[in-house]
């Protein structure tokens, strides 16, 4: 047994659209893994999303954000409906800013793995694309939502970086780098800053920061790409990548081009990482268009609950989990379809990683 409490206190935001379904899987395998590893699961639902603030004109009830820092960990399905809108035009269902800036979950950890038995639209084969993106995730040019000015005829939008949100994350960035096995091309722990130090001051102090941070880790090789530069590679050359930090914008959209590569969106969960709070979650949306048949690919969720497992402290149990996700996969008996929805279903996917877990 991994050295954690025996009882893992969970809260749960089951979502919007396809969110409850996914949320589902993810209990069935957290329920799973429990039996086996000797641990029990209290969950705890907080409601969120689109659905409360039509309710409450927000999209979290009062006092939720202290009932979610006191849980062990979080794990959130995707929120939001297109047509629940707050008076400014903005999706009113969203919490993206509201919990991480509230829970000061400053890191927003992204694998990209390149799974077995999944086609990836490159050249490249499972195993050699297995790197993580490490995107700041209170300030940069997000902090200015709903703070932008505009008029019918011009808009501006401030990006903000300091020192101290820089440093915390880059330091992230390196601790990961450390626990991991290195690039797939040459087994090099590496960190990559990714930024537009070349025409942005603010990018230009993320640069000096990190490479301030850099000096602090010795062991870990730490290198520079701009931006335009960084999306070309990760598509042309994703072997040697390790791990990558970045701003909050810039991490939003090459976090989902990575993704494209190894299967679309589905195949990514994610970590959102602070001092003393975290929450996991798919990185794609509530698809309202799929919810209640049966048709989401919950591979996201599920690997949100291997970084989940591994951050409350059940590192074996974490492996479990992601070794039955990636068997069930090399096996054949999940298959993902161009569409992204899974042969047979949700609720099969579920069943064929529990198969694997209890067996």
């Amino acid at each position: 047994m991994d050295g954690a409490t025996t009882t893992l206190d969970l809260a749960v935001i089951r979502g919007d659209g396809i969110g409850p379904e996914l949320v589902d899987s993810a209990l069935a395998v957290l329920d799973a893994v429990a039996q086996v590893d000797g641990f029990s699961v209290a969950v705890h639902d907080e409601p969120g999303g689109a659905a409360v603030y039509r309710e409450l004109g927000e999209p979290v009830r009062e006092g939720a954000l202290d009932r979610l820092r006191a849980a062990d960990a979080v794990i959130k399905g995707p929120v939001g409906l297109p047509d629940v809108r707050r008076p400014d035009g903005t999706e009113g269902g969203l919490l993206g800013g509201v919990l991480r800036v509230g829970l000061d979950t400053y890191a927003n950890v992204r694998p990209v793995r390149l799974l077995p038995g999944v086609d990836g639209p490159t050249r490249h084969g499972a195993g050699e694309i297995d790197y993580v993106i490490v995107r700041e995730n209170t300030e940069g040019l997000y902090l200015s939502r709903g703070n932008g000015v505009a008029t019918p005829h011009a808009a501006s939008d401030q990006m903000l970086i300091t020192r101290f949100g820089t440093e915390r994350v880059v330091r992230h960035a390196f601790e990961l780098a450390r626990s991991r096995s290195g690039a797939p091309s040459d087994g090099v722990r590496r960190v990559t800053c990714v930024d537009k130090s070349n025409v942005l001051r603010s990018f230009a102090l993320f640069r000096a920061v990190f490479d301030e941070v850099a000096a602090e880790f010795p062991d870990v090789a730490a290198d520079h790409l701009y931006a335009d530069a960084a999306a070309h590679a990760l598509v042309a050359h994703p072997e040697r990548f390790d791990v990558l930090v970045m701003e909050n914008f810039l991490g939003d959209i090459l976090s989902d081009l990575g993704a494209g590569t190894v299967g679309g969106l589905g195949m990514c969960g994610s970590g959102n990482i602070g001092a003393d709070a975290a929450y996991f979650e798919p990185i794609h949306g509530s698809a309202p268009g799929i919810a209640g048949q049966d048709l989401a690919n919950p591979l996201s969720q599920l690997l949100s609950v291997v970084m989940l497992l591994d951050h409350v402290g059940r590192p074996g149990s974490a492996r479990r989990v992601g070794a039955a996700v990636t068997a069930a996969l090399a096996d054949g008996a999940v298959r993902i379809g161009p569409t992204g929805s899974p042969a047979g279903g949700t609720r099969a996917v579920t069943a064929a990683v529990v198969e694997r877990i209890a067996g």
